[in-house]
């Protein structure tokens, strides 16, 4: 079958390295004072595109929404597997919550067009919300099934996928086009060595231009698109009717952070018991004498 799947992909701050004094005095996170990382479901979203890939011989094509830097997840994601990738970033976008995030990605998707399935991962661990990908297939109009562990069947226009819910599992199925949210039940594959030769000069054309000192050419950017190693860059206006740019970054998002506290955890006193079933009766004991139990 011919399937064309798109798979939304966000590069993060590394959050084990977020504290207060990396947050900007808007409550936004100062991304470019922290290493930057693939998100991890998004990297088993990809995964699971590249299993369809493999089954259906689909086309995935990777995006995202970021700085210049972010061109180095799809990059990656060139290694790992994906047939194209683009890159949308501009200043307009700077500040986006997850309701003007979902607004440029849905523009983004409709001038990409002609898509069977959008993959995301569940959440970013930026900002934990989870609600990016469904707020896309709002916006697209198309059905959504969240907390995907993995398709069981794709064609004739529809899809079959099974997703986690409390306790347990449920099997639903939904026509195509649609929305998939991806939860990390599979293990993503490694970047591939011939695929790192191939697309290792893989570039955007502000990748060309930063390292020459000038705007990339037509030429050059033909001679990359010829080769298959241009990473297209588009900016909001490419995707975004100007009458409709009063949705993006700032302006566009409702959501305010009122106030940050970076918690630090120290050790307390603590009681290290024995791994006998004396000194466990004995722990049981206080904590029943204490009322902690019982």
């Amino acid at each position: 079958m011919s399937c064309t799947i798109l798979v939304f992909v966000k590069q993060v701050p590394d959050t084990k390295n977020v504290t207060g004094d990396a947050m900007k005095p808007d409550g936004t996170i100062n991304r470019q004072a922290l290493p930057a990382i693939f998100n991890p479901e998004d990297l088993n979203a990809l995964e699971l595109a590249l299993q369809l890939k493999d089954r259906y011989g689909a086309k995935v094509i990777v995006a995202t929404m970021g700085l210049p830097a972010a061109a180095g997840i799809l990059r990656d994601s060139l290694f790992r597997g994906a047939d194209e990738t683009v890159l949308l970033t501009d200043r307009a976008l700077g500040g986006s919550d997850t309701l003007a995030t979902s607004f440029a990605l849905s523009r983004m998707a409709k001038k990409i067009g002609n898509f069977d399935l959008v993959l995301c991962g569940r959440q970013a661990i930026d900002g934990d919300t989870a609600q990016v990908g469904p707020q896309i297939a709002e916006k697209l109009g198309i059905p959504q099934i969240s907390y995907v562990q993995e398709v069981q069947e794709l064609g004739n226009g529809k899809i079959r996928a099974k997703r986690a819910i409390e306790g347990g599992y449920e099997v639903l199925e939904a026509p195509l086009p649609a929305l998939l949210t991806v939860v990390d039940a599979n293990q993503p594959r490694p970047q591939n060595a011939s695929r790192i030769i191939k697309y290792k000069k893989a570039k955007t054309p502000s990748e060309i231009a930063a390292a020459k000192g000038a705007p990339a050419s037509d030429e050059e950017i033909a001679a990359l698109s010829a080769k298959g190693l241009l990473i297209q860059e588009w900016n909001a206006a490419y995707c975004v009717p100007q009458d409709e740019f009063n949705r993006l970054g700032k302006a566009g998002s409702p959501t305010n952070v009122k106030h940050i506290l970076s918690v630090v955890l120290t050790a307390g006193n603590f009681q290290e018991v024995a791994p006998t079933p004396d000194a466990v009766g004995n722990l049981v004991h206080e904590l029943i004498e204490d009322h902690t139990l019982g």
